[in-house]
């Protein structure tokens, strides 16, 4: 649960998800923001939280993140914390209205980690 610190309401939520640390490697997802949230800095501010405590924490060599294929906002969004497109997985689900989904894929791996934390922390800055 994401809640905005100076009006105390509930904004939105993200965590992790399809956590395999045998494989070391996680996801971040279940994520929406109300609108009046949405491009703030208050999502680079949590993907921050949950990216450091993945890589630097539970040791992570790989955070995932999806999003469906229509949704550009989630994935211009997904790009922009630093995350790079890995794959589309077509008819990967199939919803509520019985049409199957496609699904977009990222990822941020350990390596990238140091530089994509650089950039976050520069966005933060800016907003401070």
């Amino acid at each position: 649960m994401v809640i905005d610190k100076a009006s105390g309401k509930i904004i939105g939520s993200t965590r992790f998800c399809h956590a395999d640390m045998v494989n070391q490697r996680v996801e971040v997802g279940y994520t929406w923001y109300a609108k009046s949230s949405q491009r703030s800095s208050i999502n680079t501010e949590c993907k921050m939280l949950l990216l450091t405590h993945a890589f630097e924490v539970l040791d992570a060599i790989a955070v995932e993140f999806r999003t469906h294929w229509h949704n550009q906002a989630s994935r211009q969004a997904i790009a922009r914390l630093g995350a790079k497109q890995d794959c589309v997985l077509r008819n990967h689900q199939k919803g509520p209205d019985d049409l199957y989904r496609d699904t977009v894929v990222f990822s941020i791996i350990n390596l990238e980690w140091p530089a994509v934390k650089m950039s976050l922390l520069h966005k933060l800055a800016k907003h401070s």
